[in-house]
C-alpha cells in the first residue's frame, strides 16, 4: 500500500509517504542554505513522495531561532532554488508555516506574545497577550506567506496548529484564559485557527494543497484533550482543508511528548552559547523535558479516534521506522505516513523499504538530531565523527 500513487488535495504523490516537519536547523540568518536545499534534494532523491521544509514563520514577531527560515517576498528566488532541486528528483514539495507566539525568542522576533500573557519557563519568555489589532496582522501574515510560497513553488502548505505554537496556544485551555471572542467557550478558542485557516485557503487558491497539523492531546492534565481534538478535526474537515497530521505534545509544557523518548540534555546545553541557558538545560533540563515512553506509532490509538469521527485524508506520524508498522497504518484506514528520524538517519529509507533492502530504520531514537537542532544543523548519532563520545558528556 505505501508505494501506490495517492491525491492530498490538488497533488498527486508517487507513494504515501510525506517527509515529517521536523525542524532542519539549516536556515542562518532566516534564508534557505545550500545544506537545505541538499538534505530535501536527498530526501526527494531517496523516493518521499512528499517532503516537508518544516516551521517557516511568517512574520518576524514569530521566530524562535536565528536559524530558522522567515517567509517574505526577498525569499522566493532562494525557495523556488529549493522546490526546483526537490521537483527534479520527483517529490513534491510542501512547507510546514507557523508563528512561535511565547515560544518567540525576543532578541530575534523583537516581541513575544501570547493569548494571554504572562512567564513562560520554557523559553524562558515572559509574553504579553496579543492585541486584537496583532491578531488581524498574524492572519494577513499567514495569507500572505501563503501566495509567497505559492509563486515560489511548493505544492502544499502544512499549517502548524500542534506543539503549543501560537494557533495551539489559542486552542489549548492551558495558555488561552482571554475572556473576549477568541477565548473561554471552547468555539472561541477555535476562532483564531479558523480565521487563519479561511485566509490559507483563499490564498492557496485551487491548486495547492492545504494541510492542517494539529495536536490529539498536548500532553498534560489542564491541557487540550482527544474529545476537544476530535471537534477541531470536524470543525477542520467542514472548512474544507486537505488533511490533518495527527500530533501531539506541547513544547512549553510537555515537550517529550511530542517526540518521546529521552531528551539528551548534555548535548543540548553543550551546542548552546548563551551561558545561562547552557547551564540552566545542562542541570533543570531533565526536569523540564522528563521522558516519555517510546514505541512505534505512539500517537496511533488517538489517531484512530479521529479516523472514526471525519472521513477526510488523515496523516499517520509517530516514530514510524519499520515497513511492518507503515503498512498496518495504512490498512487502518490512514492516508499517508510522515517520517522524520528514520529520515535524518537516511534520506534513502523510502527507496530502501521498497527495494527491500531494508524492513526498518536503524534510527536509534537517542534524540541526539533534537538536541542539535535547536542550535544548529540537525545531524545524526550515527554519522557524526565524535558523536558517541558527545553523548557521555
Amino acid at each position: 500500500m505505501l508505494f501506490t500513487e495517492s491525491k492530498i488535495g490538488p497533488v498527486l504523490l508517487r507513494n504515501r509517504s510525506i517527509r515529517a516537519a521536523a525542524f532542519e536547523g539549516m536556515c542562518p540568518g532566516h534564508h534557505v542554505s545550500s545544506e537545505l536545499i541538499r538534505y530535501h534534494s536527498s530526501v526527494a532523491s531517496g523516493g518521499i513522495g512528499m517532503t516537508t521544509v518544516a516551521y517557516a514563520s511568517v512574520a518576524q514577531s514569530g521566530l524562535s531561532f536565528a536559524h530558522q527560515l522567515l517567509i517574505n517576498s526577498n525569499s522566493i528566488p532562494e525557495l523556488r532554488q529549493l522546490t526546483g532541486a526537490i521537483h527534479r528528483e520527483g517529490a513534491a514539495a510542501a512547507i510546514q508555516i507557523g508563528h512561535g507566539g511565547l515560544m518567540a525568542d525576543k532578541k530575534i522576533s523583537g516581541v513575544c506574545l501570547s493569548p494571554s500573557g504572562g512567564f513562560n519557563l520554557y523559553g524562558p519568555t515572559w509574553p504579553r497577550a496579543i492585541s486584537m489589532e496583532e491578531i488581524r496582522n498574524i492572519i494577513n501574515d499567514f495569507s500572505n506567506a501563503v501566495r509567497i510560497i505559492k509563486e515560489a513553488g511548493f505544492d502544499a502548505v502544512e499549517v502548524h496548529a500542534g506543539h503549543g505554537y501560537l494557533i495551539s496556544q489559542f486552542l489549548s485551555p492551558f495558555t488561552n484564559k482571554r475572556k473576549d471572542l477568541y477565548g473561554g467557550l471552547f468555539a472561541n478558542r477555535c476562532r483564531f485557527l479558523v480565521e487563519v485557516i479561511r485566509a490559507v485557503r483563499d490564498a492557496a487558491g485551487p491548486g495547492m494543497a492545504v494541510v492542517v497539523k494539529i495536536n490529539l492531546r498536548d500532553g498534560f492534565r489542564g491541557g487540550m484533550e482527544l474529545d476537544e481534538s476530535v471537534e477541531v478535526a470536524k470543525l477542520l474537515e467542514a472548512e474544507g482543508v486537505d488533511g490533518l497530521v495527527l500530533s501531539g505534545g506541547f513544547v512549553s509544557k510537555a515537550p517529550m511528548y511530542v517526540m518521546r523518548g529521552s531528551m539528551p540534555v548534555k548535548i543540548m546545553a553543550h551546542y548552546m552559547e548563551n551561558p545561562l541557558m547552557k547551564y540552566g538545560t545542562r542541570f533543570f533540563g531533565g526536569i523540564l523535558m522528563k521522558s516519555e515512553p517510546f514505541s512505534e506509532g505512539y500517537f496511533l490509538d488517538d489517531a484512530l479516534k479521529i479516523r472514526s469521527a471525519v472521513k477526510l485524508p488523515l496523516v499517520c506520524v509517530g516514530g514510524l521506522k519499520s515497513l511492518e508498522m507503515i503498512e498496518r497504518v495504512l490498512e487502518l484506514g490512514f492516508d499517508f505516513v510522515q517520517i522524520a528520524r528514520a529520515l535524518i538517519h537516511d534520506p534513502g529509507f523510502v527507496n530502501k523499504l521498497k527495494s527491500g533492502e531494508v524492513v526498518t530504520s536503524g534510527c536509534k531514537t537517542s534524540n541526539y538530531c533534537i538536541a542539535r537542532m535547536y542550535s544548529g544543523p540537525m545531524a545524526c548519532l550515527q554519522h557524526v565523527a565524535g558523536a558517541d563520545a558527545e553523548m557521555g558528556l
